[in-house]
């Protein structure tokens, strides 16, 4: 038992020596021989961001960055302080790593488009800054959401060029900032977490090939909204109410999708009455986690069961239901609406 026990040991220390920067470059030599190094150098100033945002999410309480700035964002939210802040730093670290050509915020109106003396770099980048921000005074896990695409040397700078379906991401992910700070991402050939590990300041592999349970135990849903849903959303969900299955619900997207990756089971934010088209973002947020959820053996769909990946994009703030998680589940789901 002894000898098991020490070989279990080895391995996760082994796996825990792997850095994040080191793990891309190994999947680059695998399945992108030829890189340039571009995306390397793009996810270094992101780890960077993130390491940043997380060094003030932890210090919140103790210096004056906690509460709303008094402005609404182009959501018609309240702005938190740290919202601005997180989104500062991304726009500041995306404009100067001299790889990324246009960027989109959620907390900015238009799309973001970067022209370095004439030089520009081949990737697209959309994220939610600060995910779960209303959360923040109540010190529940929040997030920095990521998506990426690329574009051609040519390829004119449109937001026609611009707005592309998920399913051309070349990667995503999210950083968690909970107990650990975390790095959870793909390039399109399986999911792998980071735990940002403070003694040296690095992220360092935890979470091999994650794989979504097939079926699980939990359904995620904010039920206050249930008499607002249509009548096929209100079925699918009394399915899991009554079907032996616990609610959990954090109320931070990218809490609330950790868990499903990691536990199975199903989250579901339908439209309702006073959100028509849903109350999720599609590039900022559905797309990049539909990603995720795809690439660990799960499903994500929008509110008529459709592929997410597939939704064409209608402009660069698009909303959309936003329903994943075990393939049973979801599949359950589904076949509430005939």
């Amino acid at each position: 038992m002894e000898k098991v026990r020490n070989r279990t040991f080895l391995l996760r220390f082994d796996m825990a020596e792997i850095s994040v920067i080191e793990h891309i470059h190994s999947m680059q030599l695998k399945w992108s021989p030829t890189a340039t190094g571009q995306f390397t150098s793009l996810l270094h100033d992101l780890i960077l961001s993130a390491k940043i945002i997380s060094r003030s999410v932890t210090k919140a309480g103790l210096v004056d960055i906690l509460g709303g700035t008094g402005n609404i964002n182009i959501q018609g939210e309240q702005v938190q302080k740290l919202d601005d802040f997180a989104n500062s730093v991304m726009i500041y670290r995306m404009k100067n790593c001299g790889v990324v050509c246009a960027l989109g915020s959620e907390e900015e109106e238009e799309l973001v488009i970067i022209d370095n003396a004439g030089e520009r770099g081949n990737y697209v980048i959309f994220f939610d800054p600060l995910d779960g921000s209303s959360n923040i005074e109540a010190n529940v896990s929040i997030g920095t959401i990521f998506s990426i695409y690329r574009v051609d040397d040519n390829t004119a700078l449109t937001k026609e060029n611009i707005l592309r379906k998920g399913s051309e991401q070349v990667a995503a992910g999210y950083f968690l900032y909970g107990p650990s700070t975390m790095l959870v991402y793909s390039t399109g050939h399986g999911v792998y977490g980071f735990t940002l590990d403070p003694s040296v300041g690095e992220f360092l592999l935890s979470h091999e090939n994650i794989k979504i349970p097939e079926t699980g135990k939990y359904y995620s849903v904010n039920a206050a909204n249930y008499d607002k849903w249509a009548r096929e959303d209100q079925k699918a969900m009394d399915m899991f109410t009554h079907g032996g299955y616990s609610l959990r619900y954090v109320g931070s997207l990218v809490a609330d999708f950790h868990r499903t990756l990691l536990y199975g089971g199903i989250y579901s934010y339908p439209a309702d009455m006073k959100n028509k088209n849903g109350k999720l973002r599609l590039l900022y947020e559905a797309n990049p986690l539909s990603f995720l959820m795809e690439q660990a053996g799960g499903l994500a769909v929008n509110g008529q069961g459709n592929r997410i990946l597939e939704t064409m994009p209608e402009h660069v703030h698009m909303r959309t239901p936003f329903i994943f998680g075990s393939v049973r589940e979801v599949e359950k789901y589904r076949s509430a609406f005939g």
